[in-house]
């Protein structure tokens, strides 16, 4: 089994950081991870994107020419992207701030409103957790207690206040 995502976004929606708990996730669950971030030189507001493969056999190359799955997070992501996703493969969309307008059918878009959900939940910064929720379901290397355990590591050690909250975002995103 092998998960080739690739995770998309502007620097400060946390696009990295759900990359680092899919890859730390797939670690603990002591499969081959590769984890690769791109960004611009801004600090926020710029472009950032990352890959991540999970893998439960010896990854061969960590060069991705089409991902079986990822999430976008902004507009400019989603038209970058979009193309990159292999055939039967599925997108994860923020659909508070895309328009899928523009579209394919050979692949699921999974439209996530997430300023509805982290309002809801009292938190806006929580929609890069909601939409990790939302691709979690179709994912076939990680599954929720890997999530829940990276976040412990990640998250919980230097911001123990942030567990429970970023876990009930990915439950949220995965019960969408």
């Amino acid at each position: 089994m092998i998960d080739k995502i690739v995770l998309a976004g502007f620097g400060g929606q946390g696009v990295l950081f759900i990359g680092k708990i899919l890859a730390y996730a797939g670690m603990l669950d002591e499969q081959e991870v590769c984890w690769i971030p791109s960004y611009g030189p801004e600090m926020r507001g710029g472009t950032a994107n990352c890959s991540v493969i999970i893998s439960d056999e010896a990854i061969n190359s960590t060069v991705l020419e089409h991902a079986d799955s990822g999430i976008v997070l902004n507009q400019p992501a989603y038209e970058k992207f979009l193309p990159f996703i292999k055939p039967g493969g599925t997108l994860v969309v923020n659909s508070s701030v895309i328009d899928t307008t523009n579209s394919r059918d050979d692949i699921e878009i999974v439209e996530v409103p997430t300023n509805e959900i982290t309002s809801e939940l009292g938190n806006p910064s929580l929609a890069n957790m909601v939409c990790l929720g939302a691709l979690l379901n179709r994912l076939t290397t990680a599954k929720l207690s890997s999530i829940e355990k990276a976040i412990d590591e990640v998250v919980a050690k230097k911001r123990p206040q942030m567990r429970e909250v970023n876990i009930t975002a990915v439950k949220k995103g995965m019960a969408y």
